[in-house]
C-alpha cells in the first residue's frame, strides 16, 4: 500500500486526477490492450494528445505497453490501481473508525 508520502502514490493520483485519464484506463480495463490509434478513435482529441495521456498513465505505472510490429498497444497494471484503492480503503476505515468514535461520544453526552 501506497505511503501518503510515497512520490509513486503522487505520480498515480496526480495522472487519475484528469477524466480524460480516466476514461481511458476505464476503456483499456473493459476492452483489454488497444493501440493508441484504436483509443483515440473515441475521444474529441488527436492522436497525439492521447498518447501523451498515455504517456503520464505509463509514468504513474498504470499502464504497460508492447510492441508489436509498428503498434504500441497499451494495456492496464492492476496492481497500481490496486495499491491507490488499499490507500483509499484505509484512510475511509480511519474515519470511519473516527465518526463511529464521535457518534458514540455524543450519544453519551445526550444521555
Amino acid at each position: 500500500m501506497p505511503r501518503s508520502d510515497d512520490p509513486a502514490a503522487d505520480d498515480v493520483f496526480s495522472a487519475l486526477a484528469d477524466p480524460t485519464r480516466r476514461r481511458l484506463l476505464d476503456q483499456l480495463s473493459a476492452e483489454g490492450p488497444l493501440s493508441a490509434t484504436d483509443l483515440a478513435a473515441g475521444y474529441a482529441v488527436s492522436r497525439q494528445a492521447v498518447v501523451k495521456h498515455l504517456g503520464a498513465l505509463s509514468a504513474a505505472g498504470l499502464l504497460h505497453s508492447e510492441c508489436r510490429g509498428r503498434e504500441v498497444l497499451y494495456g492496464v497494471v492492476p496492481e497500481r490501481l490496486s495499491e491507490a484503492t488499499a490507500w483509499l480503503a484505509d484512510v475511509g476505515a480511519r474515519w470511519d473508525h473516527r465518526l463511529q468514535a464521535l457518534a458514540e461520544h455524543l450519544r453519551d453526552d445526550l444521555s
